[in-house]
């Protein structure tokens, strides 16, 4: 590719603002001029509808509601190959609990899970429910479903609902497929790992969140010459990658080599999904330290080379407050003038002054 070509560059980070803007923890530091706050000061924001991190990653693939749990399965760095004419859904490992007469759902990354408790009981499962499909599971958190039957099965992600009330998330036409989770829920309840788990005052593994259904898409290719993510909590990047024919690194880069594949003209996407836990977990301690180490690494780098390294920037941000997307381009650096923005206020602005005033 010629080094002539502009070179793009697409940030996709999810949860970029805490969800409390009163949260004085979460906030810290980001009041002063950051170099996030430089770039968000120089462009204006468009403000979309609300939607999950899988949904608006999809989206930056040019596929709109397409069937994920396909694409995070081929992204899985030790699964084979799904075939095309296999149905698949993400079937990982939850624990429902009840918390002031409603339940709330808490994702196996919220507590320990052993890659041998998840083996022992999906072998179980496939035993009991193989006429159901078969389950695999790729790491300890992360399950999957190949049907032996379609069965159309419209869920959100799990990071859309985890921490959350899950009250008549499962659609109800879908009755057959809602008593066969009844008997898996009835079935994980007496398996010898949650007793054992039990005993130990751990979480049990007392349900699966069902999801990734969609209609069968394939991502066209030319969007981007490259594609960079974490395969230990992206495999869903990495297989949309793989899926639109996109060199995919599978760890993240040093900004040096950014820089270097953008001088070469290449269109890049860089998933960056290290503020997504610690909102989901409630940890905004964790968050701040997230939030300051990806502006110390990557704003700061696209600051110094938008208009150099970098002719333009999108940056996508899917957070409770909706999708946020800005545009950047290199005549922008010269806006002395613009400051830094402050992100709590930004986030304050955006809650409205009910929200924000908790």
């Amino acid at each position: 590719m010629s080094s002539n070509t502009p070179a793009r560059l697409t940030l996709i980070v999810p949860e970029l603002l805490w969800p409390e803007p009163a949260d004085q923890m979460a906030y810290a530091g980001l009041e002063r001029a950051t170099a996030a706050g430089w770039l968000l000061a120089r462009s204006p924001l468009d403000h979309g509808p609300r939607r999950s991190f899988e949904a608006a990653l999809a989206a930056a693939f040019g596929l709109d509601d397409p069937a994920l749990a396909g694409f995070r399965r081929r992204g899985e760095s030790a699964a084979p190959m799904p075939q095309a004419d296999q149905r698949w859904l993400c079937a990982d490992p939850v624990h429902l609990r009840f918390h002031h007469e409603r339940i709330v759902l808490a994702d196996a990354g919220a507590f320990a899970l052993e890659i041998d408790e998840a083996e022992a009981m999906v072998d179980d499962l496939n035993r009991e429910f193989a006429e159901v499909g078969e389950f695999h599971a790729a790491t300890a958190r992360r399950w999957y479903l190949r049907l032996k039957q379609p069965v159309s099965h419209r869920s959100q992600p799990l990071s859309a609902v985890a921490g959350r009330r899950v009250d008549g998330e499962l659609p109800a036409e879908e009755a057959a497929l809602s008593r066969w989770l009844n008997e898996v829920q009835m079935f994980l309840h007496l398996h010898p790992v949650n007793e054992r788990r039990q005993r130990q005052g751990q979480p049990a593994i007392n349900s699966l969140w069902l999801w990734g259904d969609g209609s069968q898409q394939t991502p066209p290719q030319g969007r981007f010459d490259r594609v960079w993510c974490a395969s230990d909590s992206s495999p869903l990047a990495a297989g949309l990658a793989q899926a639109a024919g996109c060199p995919v690194g599978t760890d993240l880069p040093e900004p040096e080599q950014l820089i270097e594949h953008a001088r070469r003209g290449e269109r890049q996407l860089l998933v960056l999904d290290t503020l997504l836990a610690p909102v989901l977990y409630e940890n905004s301690e964790e968050w701040n330290q997230a939030w300051h180490q990806l502006d110390r690494q990557w704003f700061a780098t696209v600051r110094t080379q938008l208009g150099k390294a970098f002719s333009t920037v999108d940056l996508l941000a899917p957070t409770i407050f909706g999708e946020l997307r800005w545009h950047f381009s290199g005549g922008e650096r010269w806006k002395f003038w613009s400051g830094s923005r402050d992100l709590g206020a930004l986030a304050r602005q955006l809650a409205g002054p009910e929200i924000a005033a908790r």
